[in-house]
């Protein structure tokens, strides 16, 4: 099955492949559910797609309405395919794309806010565990009510403990899990 954008201004826009084997393209089926949970909010939104492979779940975001959305990936394939998946759909103006390491990205100094950040990392390695930790290190990347949204296969699923975000829901799709987190509001300090 091709990939392809779902809906949205890009609609039936076809995605290239990152070539070789080292991603693993979310299918319709996980995007349509995802994007349906998410509804209107996605319109005016920003995102971080961490991991961004083809570039599918940000571009998907952009078709959908999303204001601007930060690709990053360490391995030149995937960025090359990222930047002509953005061409093909228009939506170079509204990207950037970065090449480097995700842990390091998380941990650096935010240099924007974001919405929702997108975590579907290489399976089996535990990434994803380590990605949402450090965004729960950092919290000033996020918005108030910013989503983490985590992609991997339900056996690599374990509880964490986290200070600035919260699960509220999971949802199984065949051999995917997509886990949901919210950002805490900040307590009101005490200081007048």
């Amino acid at each position: 099955m091709p990939l392809r954008v779902i809906a949205g201004t890009a609609k039936g826009r076809k995605l290239k492949d990152v070539p070789g084997d080292t991603t693993r393209p979310v299918t319709d089926r996980v995007k349509e559910a995802l994007f349906n949970i998410l509804a209107s909010d996605v319109d005016d939104s920003r995102w971080w797609d961490l991991f961004g492979g083809t570039g599918a779940i940000g571009i998907e975001a952009l078709s959908r309405g999303a204001a601007f959305v930060r690709f990053s990936d360490l391995n030149r394939l995937p960025i090359e395919t990222i930047k002509a998946n953005l061409e093909t759909t228009g939506f170079s103006k509204k990207a950037e794309v970065r090449r480097g390491d995700a842990f390091a990205m998380l941990a650096g100094h935010p240099d924007a806010e974001f919405d929702y950040l997108y975590i579907a990392p290489p399976q089996y390695k535990e990434m994803w565990l380590k990605a949402l930790q450090l965004a729960d290190q950092h919290p000033d990347w996020w918005s108030e009510g910013a989503w983490v949204i985590v992609q991997i296969n339900p056996v690599e699923y374990k509880d964490v403990e986290l200070q600035h975000f919260e699960k509220f829901d999971e949802r199984k799709y065949g051999s995917t899990l997509l886990i949901f987190y919210e950002k805490l509001p900040v307590p009101e300090s005490n200081a007048s």
